[in-house]
C-alpha cells in the first residue's frame, strides 16, 4: 500500500464517491485513494430515514456503486480510517490509528457529524441520530421492543423518521423548539400542510417546546422531560437537529472557515491544492443572492464533485448549479428547486387539500424557489423560472390552468 496518491479524497459519501468516479470518467490516469471512516463502501444517505429504515430497500440497493466498479477503475478504498490532521506544507494527511498519506491534490468531502443535544441523558441507550448505516440498523434492531418514540427536531430527518414509525404503528411524539416545523427551509404554508398531515397520521406534534433532559433507568432511555415539567414516555428517542460540519483538521491546518470550510467558485479552500465539496463546504451561493452558506443536499455534493474533476483536468469552470432537494413522507413527494432564503412573497399554486400543489417563493418580484408536493410538472417547469430569475405575475403563478413553462421568459 503506497504512502502517496496523486488524488486523496477524504470522505466516502456522495461527494467523495462522485469525485473519484468523475475523475476516471474525465480520463484522469493517476492514483486515487478514497479514505472513509465507515466499514462500508459508499452508499446513499437519504434512504437511512426513509426506505432503508422502513425495510423497503436492502443495503445492496443503496450502494452507490458495486465493489467491482471501484476495483475495475483502480480506485483504492481505505475504509475504517479517520483523518485527524493535515500538513499543507508537506502535503500529507495523518490517520487516527497510525500512519499518514501524501497527496498531490486533496479533496475534502467529509460531510458532518450529527448535532447532539447538550442536555443530561443524551448519551443513554435508545437515543439515536440518523447519519450512517449503523444508526439505522441499530434503530431497526431495537424497534420490535419499542412502543413509544419521541422524535426531537421538525426538519426533514425527523419528519421522515416519524412517517416511517407511524407506518410501523408506533406511538410518535415529535418535538420542535421553534414555532413551526421546517422553519429553516420552507415558508409557513408548507409547514402548516406537513404539520396537518403528520397530525392526521397520528403523530403528536408539538412546537415551541423546550426540553430539560432525557430520563433513563439502567442506562436506557425511559422518557423526555420538558421544561414545563411534563415527562413524555419514550422507549426510543431520535434526534434530528442538524449536523456539525467535519472540517476541524482543515481549520487547524489554517484553512479559512467557521460553519464549514470556505471555498471559492472553483471549490478551492485557502490551502494550496485542497478542495472541499458537499455538506461541509461554505460558498457564496448564487441562488441565495451571494450569501455564504453550506447547502446540504446530494445534488450539491455531486455537482461540486463533477466540477472539481473538471478543474483537475484543466477545465476553467465555476460552480453555479441551482440547488434541489426532495423528501418522501407517507405518500407525499416533496421536490424543491432553488433556495427560498430571503423571500418576500409566496404564492400557493393549487389547493393543498388535494395533496398536490406548489408554493412559489419570490424576492423583489422574481421567482427564487418552489416547493412542489406531488406536483412533478411544476417542479420540472419551475426549474427554468428559478434559473432565469423570471419576474412572473403572481396571479398567473397561482392559476394551475396557466402552465409554468409559458411563464419562463427571463426578466
Amino acid at each position: 500500500m503506497s504512502d502517496f496518491a496523486d488524488i486523496v479524497i477524504v470522505g466516502a459519501g456522495h461527494g467523495g464517491a462522485a469525485a473519484a468516479a468523475q475523475l476516471r470518467q474525465n480520463k484522469f490516469e493517476g492514483s486515487i485513494v478514497v479514505v472513509g471512516d465507515e466499514a462500508d463502501l459508499p452508499y446513499e444517505r437519504p434512504p437511512l430515514s426513509k426506505d432503508y429504515f422502513s425495510g423497503d430497500k436492502s443495503f445492496d440497493r443503496i450502494l452507490i456503486r458495486p465493489e467491482s466498479f471501484w476495483t475495475d477503475r483502480n480506485i483504492e478504498m481505505r475504509l475504517k480510517t479517520r483523518v485527524t490532521a493535515i500538513d499543507p506544507a508537506t502535503k500529507r494527511v495523518t490517520f487516527e490509528d497510525s500512519g499518514s498519506l501524501g497527496y498531490g491534490t486533496l479533496i475534502w468531502a467529509t460531510g458532518g457529524a450529527p448535532r447532539k443535544l447538550p442536555i443530561a441523558g443524551s448519551d443513554l441507550k435508545g437515543v439515536y441520530t440518523v447519519r450512517n448505516r449503523s444508526d439505522s440498523d441499530d434503530m431497526v434492531g431495537h424497534l420490535p421492543s419499542v412502543k413509544n418514540v419521541v422524535v426531537i427536531g421538525g426538519g426533514y430527518i425527523g419528519l421522515e423518521a416519524a412517517a416511517v414509525l407511524r407506518k410501523f404503528d408506533r406511538k410518535v411524539v415529535l418535538l420542535e423548539a421553534l414555532d413551526r416545523i421546517l422553519a429553516r427551509v420552507a415558508g409557513p404554508d408548507l409547514s402548516k400542510f406537513y404539520q396537518d398531515e403528520h397530525v392526521a397520521h397520528g403523530v403528536d406534534l408539538r412546537t415551541n417546546v423546550a426540553i430539560e433532559s432525557i430520563e433513563g433507568a439502567d442506562g436506557h432511555v425511559t422518557g423526555v422531560k420538558l421544561k414545563s415539567g411534563e415527562v413524555i414516555p419514550a422507549d426510543m428517542v431520535i434526534v434530528g437537529i442538524g449536523i456539525i460540519p467535519a472540517v476541524q483538521p482543515l481549520l487547524e491546518a489554517g484553512a479559512e472557515g467557521g460553519n464549514g470550510v470556505n471555498i471559492d467558485s472553483k471549490c478551492r479552500t485557502s490551502l494550496p491544492d485542497v478542495f472541499a465539496i458537499g455538506d461541509c463546504a461554505a460558498y457564496a451561493a448564487k441562488f441565495a443572492g451571494g450569501t455564504v452558506m453550506r447547502v446540504e443536499s446530494v445534488q450539491n455534493a455531486h455537482d461540486q464533485a463533477a466540477l472539481v474533476a473538471k478543474i483537475i483536468m484543466g477545465q476553467d469552470v465555476h460552480y453555479d448549479a441551482v440547488p434541489w432537494f426532495w423528501s418522501d413522507q407517507y405518500d407525499l413527494k416533496l421536490q424543491t428547486i432553488g433556495l427560498s432564503t430571503g423571500y418576500d412573497q409566496t404564492v400557493t399554486r393549487g389547493d393543498p387539500k388535494t395533496r398536490s400543489f406548489s408554493v412559489v417563493y419570490l424576492k423583489s418580484g422574481k421567482v427564487i424557489a418552489l416547493d412542489c408536493v406531488n406536483a412533478p410538472r411544476d417542479y420540472m417547469a419551475g426549474r427554468k423560472l428559478v434559473v432565469d430569475g423570471v419576474a412572473a405575475d403572481p396571479a398567473k403563478l397561482a392559476d394551475p390552468a396557466v402552465a409554468l413553462k409559458d411563464l419562463a421568459v427571463p426578466a
